[in-house]
C-alpha cells in the first residue's frame, strides 16, 4: 500500500552556517563597531545579544536574511520578545521549531480527513504517515497539505509505492 511521511525538519548545518555569516556581517558593519553584538546557538535556541533593542532588531534582520538565503524556512522560527537585561545589554531568544508537535499533528490529520480524499493519516511520534490505495490520492493529499496554513514548514519524504 503506497504511503509517505509528513515531517517538519530543519537542516541545522545550514543554521550554523547562517549564524556564522550573520556574526561576520555584524562584525563588519559600521553601526555595530565597538559593540558586543552577536548571535549564539545552544541546541535549537538562538540568542541575539546587543546593546539595545534597536540593535537586537537589526541583528535579527541580518540573521533572518542569512537564514532565508541558506534555504531555511522562516516559518520554523519562534521569535520571542526583545528584553533589556541590565544597562547597555539586550537580548532576544529565537527558538527553532523542528518536528511536528501533537497539536499540529492532530490539525493535519483532521484536515486530511476533512478533505474527503481516500487516504488515512496516522500520527507517529513527530511525523504523520499518510497511506492510500492509489498513488494519485497521495499526490492530491500532498498538494492539499502544501496549500494548508498550518504554520510549520512541511516536507514529504519516504514516499513508497
Amino acid at each position: 500500500m503506497p504511503s509517505f511521511d509528513v515531517v517538519s525538519e530543519v537542516d541545522f548545518t545550514e543554521v550554523t552556517n547562517a549564524i556564522d555569516q550573520a556574526n561576520r556581517e555584524i562584525g563588519n558593519r559600521f553601526d555595530f563597531k565597538g559593540s558586543d553584538a552577536r548571535v549564539e546557538r545552544k541546541e535549537s535556541v538562538l540568542t541575539i545579544h546587543a546593546e539595545d533593542e534597536f540593535k537586537v532588531g537589526q541583528a535579527r534582520d541580518i540573521l533572518t536574511s542569512k537564514l532565508s538565503k541558506r534555504g531555511v524556512d522562516l516559518t520554523c522560527l519562534d521569535i520571542g520578545e526583545a528584553e533589556e537585561s541590565g544597562v547597555g545589554k539586550a537580548r532576544q531568544e529565537v527558538k527553532i521549531r523542528h518536528g511536528i508537535d501533537q497539536e499540529s499533528a492532530k490539525k493535519l490529520v483532521k484536515e486530511i480527513k476533512g478533505s474527503k480524499l481516500k487516504v488515512q493519516a496516522a500520527i507517529q511520534g513527530e511525523q504523520v504517515r499518510v497511506t492510500g490505495k492509489k498513488r494519485d490520492d497521495l499526490q492530491d493529499a500532498i498538494a492539499m497539505l502544501k496549500k494548508s496554513k498550518i504554520g510549520l514548514p512541511l516536507q514529504f519524504n519516504n514516499f513508497r509505492d
